[in-house]
């Protein structure tokens, strides 16, 4: 069971790469440590953003100073940490349902493809992926043996919406529980921890405003075109693929134990979650890899001679996979150097990674990561650009210089043929465009 728990760590440290939803965090947390104020705005994008509620605030400034004593490999650090953590915790999970080692080794294999993304891509998330198998793991022993521990999840999930608005899946997760387990032995103390979750939700530095801002998370231009971290599983992808078989195989294990009503009524949550969009797999396989384990069942599993030699192996590929440090699929220091200098005091226009970049980097952009911090118009504006949509091309009257692309995107595509930007500077994974002087414009 461990050799699993090493080998999704070692997988974590192999593969992290950074990705979007990330960087932004950074910048918004050194803009709170140097001006001592949290912002009601994106300080280093130009569109307006004044009244945004600011909820993860806890999230920026860890992220921030992970980013400021290790840089990336900080962020990788904090990647493998939360896998590690995760993975751990669905583990005595595991033990505390007594489920057999047997079964519990081949759920927690299942569990390493149907999650490979989140464990591989570094975003925000990563605070939610250690948090939700905490929330998860005292839920299922308050529902084999109540106690006053239950009490704890109020602060939890206080802990949580500071951090990530992942935190949603949690509260519905929670509310399963509550209302449909304790609620039938213990009414009042199930309404009583559901009340007062319901108040630790709002316990961020938004206080009331703190709705308005969950609300944009779910309601942004994004989650609405179903793009980015909002985009629908697909069958032409193979990490979806292999989510689809690994998790009907534990979904089938799951109902198979005949688990409790509360547990039947998460999972059909969150198999409705991940049928909207692909960034709830994660929670749906490990939700489901505890009862899962439970049904696979078997007896003992032999432990092989080499299990200790396989564990030193693991733990030295996580070590030299952080030594090493993740992968960064954005521009190198020479195109953003130049990015940066060719901006000056203006924006930059730039896609959703390379955005932030810009952003920690000391930029401006126009417009990125957290979108729903902006006007619907503009939301709409920017996702059009970033698509090659030609109803986008109004978005580089935003800026009067400088646009950085990734050359594989649409925007890349589509500004790769016009005739009033000229590239300057390009390395594999980004393209610096400057506008050209009207006179020189074909």
């Amino acid at each position: 069971m461990w050799l699993a728990v090493a080998a999704a760590t070692a997988l974590s440290a192999l593969l992290g790469t950074i990705a979007a939803d990330l960087r932004w965090l950074a910048a918004l947390g050194a803009h709170i440590v140097q001006h001592g104020t949290i912002p009601d705005f994106v300080p280093f994008a130009s569109a307006a953003s004044d009244g945004w509620p600011n909820v993860p605030v806890l999230g920026e400034l860890v992220i921030h100073a992970l980013d400021s004593v290790a840089a990336d490999r900080g962020l990788l650090l904090a990647q493998v940490a939360a896998v590690a953590v995760a993975f751990t915790l669905v583990a005595l999970d595991m033990r505390g349902a007594r489920a057999a080692e047997s079964g519990s080794l081949l759920a927690l294999l299942l569990l390493i493809p149907s999650t490979v993304t989140s464990l591989a891509l570094i975003r925000a998330q990563l605070f939610s992926l250690a948090l939700f198998p905490l929330l998860v793991l005292l839920l299922r022993r308050e529902a084999r043996d109540p106690s006053r521990l239950v009490w704890l999840v109020p602060p939890l999930i206080a802990l949580w919406c500071n951090l990530h608005g992942g935190v949603l899946v949690g509260v519905a997760v929670a509310f399963s529980y509550l209302l449909l387990e304790r609620g039938r032995r213990e009414p009042r103390v199930a309404l009583g921890v559901a009340g007062a979750s319901l108040v630790a939700l709002f316990a961020t530095p938004a206080l009331w405003r703190t709705g308005t801002y969950f609300a944009g998370v779910l309601d942004n231009e994004a989650a609405q075109r179903g793009v980015g971290l909002w985009r629908p599983v697909s069958l032409h992808s193979g990490f979806d693929l292999a989510f689809i078989v690994c998790g009907l195989v534990l979904a089938i294990a799951a109902l198979r134990s005949r688990p409790r009503l509360w547990e039947v009524a998460a999972l059909a949550g969150l198999a409705v979650l991940t049928g909207l969009a692909a960034r709830g797999e994660v929670w749906f396989a490990l939700f489901a890899a505890t009862p899962a384990a439970c049904g696979i069942g078997g007896g003992r599993v032999r432990r092989p001679q080499l299990l200790r030699p396989a564990l030193v192996v693991l733990i030295g590929l996580s070590v030299w996979g952080l030594v090493r440090g993740p992968a960064d699929p954005a521009a190198g220091d020479r195109v953003l150097r130049r990015a940066l200098a060719e901006a000056g005091d203006t924006p930059v226009l730039a896609t959703d990674l390379l955005a932030e970049q810009v952003a920690l980097a000391g930029g401006q952009i126009w417009l990125g990561n957290p979108i729903d911090a902006f006007e619907r118009r503009d939301q709409q504006l920017y996702l059009d650009w970033a698509e090659g949509r030609p109803s986008g091309d109004a978005a580089l009257d935003k800026v009067p210089r400088a646009v950085l692309v990734s050359p594989r995107s649409g925007a890349g595509r589509r500004l790769a043929d016009n005739p009033a930007f000229s590239p300057i500077a390009a390395d594999d994974d980004a393209v610096l465009y400057v506008r050209r002087p009207t006179s020189d414009a074909p």
